[in-house]
């Protein structure tokens, strides 16, 4: 298996910035970014010391599959992407907030109805619901955005409140996330699936708000698999994921949450080709086509040159 893409370092004609998040590695412009997305894996808001081969390639082209499926309903920032790896699109402001909106009660809203709380950033939630449970409607959870270390449960109150963003805003925010999840639950039906929960993030482009970074990937969204849901509820049972959530389990299996103290355990070569696997089997199953694994033989170079001669 080739190796994967762990970072990069490039230097262009008329960069302003550098920025390099998780999973991304982002050059900045005066009024567009490059965003190169890594083969670098991150969970519990820790990146992992070794990277899975294709898996940049399987997000990125997820991401832009949603995006151009999404953008006569809500813009976003992209203006091209001219590498499996590269995106590149207008330099936004970001809103210091992420959208996340549920539609079931499922990772981390389970951790905390499991634990007692019958309120989730300010969303009062029934009593009676089983893990994977639907809820009565989709509701919006958002958190604040970090630089480093854990994003928050914040409410829609303490947002207004604390003016991380002003009220015209939110309602725009709001309004651009229930479109979009409506959107991504319609896509995910029409696979086979269901658009579990996910999130969103915006920005500012002069005076317009715009979505920004990845939309519906498995590494901003959970899915299930439709068929059986029902008969696994029922039971009692697991459901069937295509998400990250296979990442967490193995690492929590292994002792690792990304608390203090712990150690994330050794990823051997199967662990990671078996990561890898997964994730092109969710690009198939997602986006319905047929993954092309791309040209590896000078990956860094093939990347450089995509954002030169379209920046």
């Amino acid at each position: 298996m080739k190796q994967g893409i762990k970072d990069t370092q490039f230097k262009f004609p008329g960069q302003v910035d550098f920025y390099r998040g998780k999973v991304r590695d982002v050059y900045i412009f005066e009024q567009s970014i490059a965003v190169v997305a890594t083969d670098r894996i991150s969970a519990f808001d820790v990146v992992l010391p070794k990277a899975i081969p294709y898996k940049g390639q399987v997000l990125n082209q997820i991401a832009y599959h949603f995006l151009s499926s999404t953008a006569t309903l809500v813009p976003n920032w992209v203006t091209a992407s001219p590498d499996p790896n590269v995106t590149i699109g207008k330099r936004c402001v970001p809103f210091k907030v992420e959208m996340v909106i549920r539609g079931y009660l499922a990772g981390h809203a389970w951790r905390e109805y499991r634990d007692g709380k019958r309120s989730l950033c300010g969303v009062a939630l029934p009593e009676g619901l089983k893990e994977n449970d639907p809820l009565p409607e989709p509701i919006i959870t958002p958190t604040t955005k970090a630089d480093q270390g854990h994003d928050e449960d914040i409410s829609r109150e303490d947002i207004l409140a604390g003016g991380l963003v002003a009220e015209e805003d939110y309602l725009v925010l709001e309004k651009y996330t229930r479109t979009l999840f409506e959107k991504g639950t319609e896509m995910a039906r029409e696979k086979g699936l269901i658009l579990v929960d996910t999130k969103y993030e915006f920005g500012r482009y002069g005076d317009e708000i715009l979505l920004i970074d990845e939309i519906h990937t498995p590494d901003s969204s959970r899915y299930f698999y439709r068929e059986g849901y029902a008969e696994r509820q029922e039971q009692g049972l697991p459901q069937k994921q295509l998400s990250k959530e296979f990442v967490r389990q193995w690492l929590i299996e292994n002792g690792f949450q990304g608390k203090p103290g712990q150690s994330i355990p050794e990823m051997k070569p199967d662990i990671i080709e078996s990561i890898s696997s997964r994730y092109i089997e969710l690009y198939e199953h997602i986006t319905g086509k047929t993954f092309v694994p791309a040209n590896g033989s000078d990956m860094e170079e093939r990347i450089r040159r995509s954002i030169l001669e379209n920046i």
